[in-house]
């Protein structure tokens, strides 16, 4: 079988995740790193030797990287990621023979990055993939499959739920509404909207064939604006929420309709950095005439208890969740946590679809459309009104929009 060698660019959370991904597939292979610190590239390229899933050879530079794969995968701070990628063309005009690349979500803190993103991989003719790994979760697929019978006897799903919750990022970058592009609803929202639109998708129809028409949403600043959080914030990751706040918590609603029958459906999102239970909690639900489905990740096959005298014992909470809250009582434990979430699956579809010379089954163009919605969700919060998204008013509005919690002004949109 032939193998994509990929070149990673960041060596942090996400990075350590899609190592752990690919050692499950057979089509992918970690041929280099690169990262600002020198020494995340060299544990995540000692990460990637010790599971077997290449040479991970540690490069200066994209530039210097770039000649040696056959693949790029931008898993580097959202801020950085134009820059990156305009290096990424230069390398290709220098004659690097690139098949294609990978970004992980969001394509872009805003729509105008994110397009620019879009038109330089067009510029170099480079294949993207975006990383929505959520859409990839086996969990989701196999309801969708299952139902599938009830789809085309009844009709597709009317509404869809979808939430992410935890208890708040590993990394400083994350919390700074500037440098992530705003709080929970940048960070995880893309996530749960992405979900919604996909699973309330007719069967054999393409993944943006629903029309969105118009969203509602809400952000809120409810546990890490008070003091004793806002002062662990500032202590922890140098990240002051009395002068540039982001939102701890959203909530929202996108409506759609189906361009051939007219139906109208829904999806909710709901998203939080103030989850108080064992970890991270992905929850999905959706109806449709007849039947119904629900996902929640924290119902594990398998549970284990600590109590207080053997608590001292443990090792690493995280090992067993992510985000992980507690490390004694009733725990919830993913023996895979990679395949879980849908990242070995999105790496596999990526690589057969870069080596076949396409693009991957989510395009970067997909991921724009995914950031024009975010936008929209920040927009109407900001405007307190339901937002009408096949006004052109509001789609020229959207080009150019930054929200004012990305501009560093979160305050006066969440006090």
């Amino acid at each position: 079988m032939s193998s994509l060698r990929v070149g990673f660019v960041g060596a942090g959370f996400i990075a350590k995740f899609q190592v752990q991904a690919i050692a499950q597939i057979r089509n992918m292979e970690v041929a280099g790193v690169t990262s600002r610190t020198r020494a995340h590239a060299e544990a995540l390229a000692q990460q990637a030797r010790a599971a077997g899933v290449g040479e991970a050879v540690v490069y200066e530079s994209i530039s210097a990287m770039a000649p040696h794969v056959d693949a790029i995968a931008l898993y580097a701070p959202n801020y950085l990621r134009v820059a990156m990628m305009e290096e990424i063309v230069e390398a290709v005009r220098q004659g690097a023979a690139l098949k294609g690349v990978i970004c992980e979500k969001p394509l872009g803190r805003n729509v105008a990055e994110a397009r620019r993103l879009v038109d330089l991989a067009a510029s170099a003719n480079l294949h993207t993939a975006y990383f929505e790994n959520q859409l990839f979760m086996k969990p989701l697929r196999t309801q969708m499959a299952q139902l599938a019978p009830q789809q085309r006897t009844m009709g597709p799903p009317a509404l869809v739920r979808s939430a992410e919750e935890h208890g708040g990022p590993h990394e400083a970058w994350f919390w700074d509404p500037t440098r992530q592009g705003g709080g929970v609803l940048s960070d995880m929202g893309c996530h749960s909207i992405a979900v919604g639109w996909y699973a309330l998708t007719p069967l054999g129809k393409p993944i943006t064939f629903l029309q969105p028409v118009s969203v509602s949403a809400e952000v809120a600043l409810l546990k890490w604006g008070q003091p004793h959080w806002q002062q662990q914030l500032l202590d922890r990751f140098g990240v002051d929420y009395a002068k540039t706040p982001a939102e701890d918590f959203a909530t929202g609603m996108i409506t759609y309709r189906n361009p051939e029958s007219g139906q109208v459906v829904k999806a909710q999102f709901t998203n939080s950095w103030m989850f108080e239970k064992q970890g991270l909690r992905l929850l999905m639900d959706g109806m449709g005439p007849g039947y119904a489905f629900e996902i929640n990740t924290l119902a594990s096959s398998t549970q284990i208890f600590i109590g207080d005298v053997a608590a001292e014992a443990i090792a690493n909470a995280e090992a067993a969740l992510e985000k992980a809250t507690a490390s004694r009582g009733l725990l919830t434990v993913h023996h895979n946590e990679a395949d879980l979430y849908g990242y070995t699956d999105e790496n596999a579809e990526a690589a057969a679809a870069f080596l076949a010379g396409r693009d991957g089954f989510l395009p970067w163009s997909y991921g724009l459309e995914i950031t024009r919605l975010v936008m929209a969700a920040y927009m109407a919060a900001e405007r307190r009104q339901t937002l009408d998204l096949t006004d052109p008013a509001v789609q020229a509005g959207l080009e150019s929009y930054v929200p004012l919690i990305q501009q560093g002004r979160g305050a006066e949109v969440l006090r």
